[in-house]
């Protein structure tokens, strides 16, 4: 499935439900629009009850639950475009995703639990538009969340 502008209707047809799109959790804006580019802060794992899945992966989860973190993420992502910006059958692809890990030291499969948020971005907007550059990477993250993204989008 290629981006023809009806990400709304594949939203449906893939029976995605969004959490509630959080606040701001310090002094940044949740995204910024230059030219045609869609900047999205870091977004965490939330639940539809609106609570985070807080956990290291390697410790709490394995790599299997720390992908599903990661695919909660896009979908607290697409919420928050929805909230703060609007359509998202504005969105033309996906530029650049750095997702960051909240892991134990020994854990070593970054790009793995990432992938939880990129297959998603792959099944909405298809593999040509829904694929950027990304990077993956360990660390401790701000109230212990599971899985951080931030990415960039392109406009139509």
């Amino acid at each position: 499935m290629e981006n023809k502008n009806n990400i709304t209707q594949r939203i449906k047809e893939l029976g995605l439900i969004f959490p509630p799109a959080p606040p701001p959790a310090g002094v940044y804006r949740p995204l910024l629009v230059i030219e045609n580019f869609l900047y999205v802060s870091g977004q965490g794992p939330v639940k539809r009850d609106g609570t985070l899945i807080t956990g290291r992966v390697g410790d709490v989860f394995t790599e299997e639950e720390g992908k599903m973190a990661a695919r909660q993420v896009a979908l607290t992502m697409l919420s928050t475009i929805q909230t703060h910006y609007g359509s998202l059958d504005n969105i033309k692809r996906v530029v650049k995703v750095l997702g960051m890990v909240n892991c134990t030291p020994e854990f070593t499969r970054h790009p793995y639990v990432i992938n939880g948020f990129s297959e998603l971005m792959a099944d909405l907007f298809g593999t040509e538009h829904g694929i950027g550059v990304r990077s993956a990477v360990g660390m401790m993250l701000p109230d212990n969340i599971a899985v951080e993204v931030e990415a960039m989008f392109q406009l139509h």
